[in-house]
């Protein structure tokens, strides 16, 4: 089979090669034919070494796939061969609060990732996809999809009437948004590009800040509020932007933190966290009974995933530089002959 391998950390690592076929299934397992993969700024970090330098090589990055059941072990119930499927990150995360090995036995590392054709993975880590989407789309659900779900839905529960400030226009940012609009929340939407701003207007954002323009963006958000500030932030800069976050954020409000794309800073200021007693979530993807309640609602919807752009296997090193420039607006898909 087709598959991108990881000989040790460095992007310059990376070759497309032919790898043994994975076999038959055992009990409990399925094998799955990946149809597309899609990128999350979490590839990047693993293949540079940056996100756990302890993680086995060589392996096959990637996180999140979709495609299709060819195969299926004994005492396996509820899945058959050609069901349209989606690739869990955590495929022994089942429901409510995991355990260390349930939340660290992640697809992309340690485990061999979806950039490949063929994978053997326990039934209880793939969940029917969508039916309404592509496998490229659908392949955008398992990290970006679920985190902004379980932030929203799953930690707290976002409700009809609340505001939420989303930060940037990544894979996450854009399903916090879209399932924002779908429960009827007030958005505001921060981006260093207006272009990428018009754009989340047309998903349905409500206000919209270019954070260089205005670089307090936090006390920005809190006039638009009428002095109150927001409900829910969403936070993928970390330390960087953290410090805004807290001063857009209302009494008793929430910060989603997802993201450290922002890097880190010296000195922060916790004291209005005590003092305005303020929520701070971390979010590490989620579990399969999530996921089912995600795609469920997403069908129910007709929500479709915004992807900004599709490459081929063979030119995966391409999309990875892509993803790292930080320019796309929505998801990076890898499709997978």
């Amino acid at each position: 089979m087709k598959a991108v391998q990881l000989s040790s950390f460095g992007k310059e690592n990376l070759s497309l090669i032919d790898l043994p076929d994975p076999g038959k299934p055992g009990p409990g397992e399925v094998l799955v034919r990946f149809r597309a993969a899609s990128l999350n700024f979490r590839d990047y970090l693993v293949v540079q070494g940056k996100y756990n330098p302890n993680f086995p090589v060589p392996m096959v990055p990637c996180s999140d796939g979709a495609g299709e059941i060819v195969d299926i072990g004994e005492n396996v119930t509820g899945i058959k061969i050609g069901d349209k499927i989606n690739a869990t990150f955590a495929p022994y995360w089942l429901s409510g609060h995991a355990n260390k090995k349930e939340l660290r036995t992640t697809l992309g590392g340690p485990l061999d990732g979806t950039l490949r054709q063929y994978a053997i993975l326990p039934a209880t880590g793939v969940i029917p996809m969508p039916s309404h989407l592509s496998f490229e789309e659908a392949a955008t659900l398992p990290c970006a999809g679920l985190t902004a779900w379980s932030s929203f839905f799953v930690e707290n529960q976002l409700k009809k009437g609340e505001s939420v400030v989303i930060q940037g226009t990544g894979g996450v940012s854009l399903f916090a948004l879209q399932f924002a609009k779908a429960v009827g929340a007030t958005v505001y939407l921060t981006s260093s590009s207006d272009e990428k701003l018009e754009k989340g207007r047309s998903l349905g954002a409500d206000h919209l800040i270019n954070y260089r323009t205005i670089t307090s963006w936090g006390e920005k958000i809190r006039e638009l509020t009428g002095g109150e500030g927001a409900d829910h932030i969403v936070e993928v800069g970390g330390a960087g932007t953290l410090e805004q976050s807290i001063k857009a954020v209302k009494l008793f409000g929430t910060i989603h933190l997802i993201g450290i794309l922002a890097g880190a800073i010296k000195d922060l200021n916790l004291l209005p966290l005590v003092m305005n007693q303020i929520k701070v979530q971390g979010i590490v993807v989620g579990h399969r009974e999530g996921f089912l309640a995600m795609n469920k609602a997403i069908a129910e919807w007709k929500l479709k995933p915004v992807v900004d752009k599709i490459y081929e296997l063979s030119e995966f090193k391409d999309a990875l530089e892509y993803l790292k420039d930080g320019k796309h607006f929505g998801k990076i898909v890898v499709r997978i002959p």
